[in-house]
């Protein structure tokens, strides 16, 4: 043990002034050059509020079926404009399917957790269609898309009208649709994602007949015509359309599928990633263990929703920084 009465007969001598100054100099520059951890979002209390209503089409002339997921304190605080995530069901599915089915909790739990903040997501329902227009002209599901239900969402709800703080994300079929809106509307969207997108590395021939791969086949009568059309399948094909990167330069992009999809997806998926990367076009992709359907869904949706929060942080961010720039004389 150190025994400190040895040194109590030592003379105390006062410390100079510039010492005392310089050691606060000192420390204070440590305390400026200590990096600052990027701030996340607050936890969020309370689940979303989902609300269902239909919205007229004059293209499709029919009302389609919508549901809203809004944050819990949108009515009460009426200031406050929110980016908007668009989600596209898969085939089956319909417009309740993303809260029925567990897209509502995973929602609600990165927002308690304090990983995302408040957004809205707009869930349409798509029926068959694919989410493009058929073949034949009866039903122009990507018209109605971007010409009436991304206006009609605009003027209802207090969004962020820009590219950057609107999103579109989907599943399966959803996933299929997500990737050629956001490819061919880049001015609409500034970012895309897609679990276990619909993507077939080639067209079928023949075309399958009998089981379940004859049932598909007969659904994408619906929007590719009948007998299926090759050259419309490739018209609205992700795959082909991932060949030209330079009409969406500035898409962000993600995408994931399960190593073991039932549908053989994950061949498709891997393709996006080689023609993307040939390409040189920066996308986020992931071959995650797994299946196909809502029990992937439910492991796996939380990354696509993390994805777009980030780039919408980014975008108003960006879009304060400008205004700060611009105020400068």
């Amino acid at each position: 043990m150190i025994n400190f009465h040895r040194f109590s007969h030592l003379h105390r001598r006062p410390v100079p002034r510039e010492i005392i100054c310089l050691s606060i100099l000192f420390i204070a520059s440590l305390c400026v050059s200590v990096p600052t951890v990027a701030a996340q979002p607050a936890p969020v209390p309370g689940s979303t509020k989902i609300e269902c209503d239909t919205v007229p089409s004059a293209i499709l002339g029919h009302p389609v079926n919508t549901c809203i997921a809004l944050p819990a304190d949108y009515a009460s605080d009426s200031a406050t404009r929110y980016p908007v995530l668009f989600y596209l069901h898969g085939l089956f599915d319909h417009e309740t399917s993303w809260s029925e089915r567990g897209g509502q909790q995973i929602f609600d739990d990165l927002l308690s957790q304090g990983q995302i903040g408040k957004f809205i997501v707009i869930l349409p329902d798509g029926g068959r269609t694919f989410y493009i227009n058929s073949m034949d002209g009866h039903d122009r599901y990507e018209d109605f898309f971007i010409q009436e239900l991304v206006p009609a969402m605009d003027r209802k709800y207090r969004t962020i009208a820009r590219a950057g703080s609107r999103g579109i994300t989907g599943t399966s079929m959803g996933g299929y649709g997500a990737l050629p809106l956001a490819m061919r509307h880049p001015d609409v969207f500034g970012s895309a994602s897609a679990h276990s997108a619909a993507l077939l590395p080639k067209f079928p021939n023949p075309l399958p007949t009998e089981g379940r791969w004859g049932f598909y086949a007969k659904v994408l009568q619906g929007p590719l015509g009948s007998p299926l059309s090759e050259s419309y399948w490739e018209t609205n094909n992700p795959l082909t359309l991932a060949e030209h990167p330079e009409a969406f330069p500035n898409l962000k992009l993600y995408f994931d599928c399960g190593d073991q999809d039932r549908y053989g997806f994950n061949e498709g998926a891997q393709l996006l990633d080689k023609i993307l990367t040939a390409h040189g076009f920066p996308h986020e992709f992931t071959l995650r263990p797994g299946n196909h359907g809502w029990t992937y869904l439910n492991q796996y949706m939380k990354f696509s929703l993390l994805f777009h929060w980030r780039l919408f942080e980014q975008a108003e961010q960006s879009k304060a920084g400008g205004k700060a720039a611009g105020g400068l004389h």
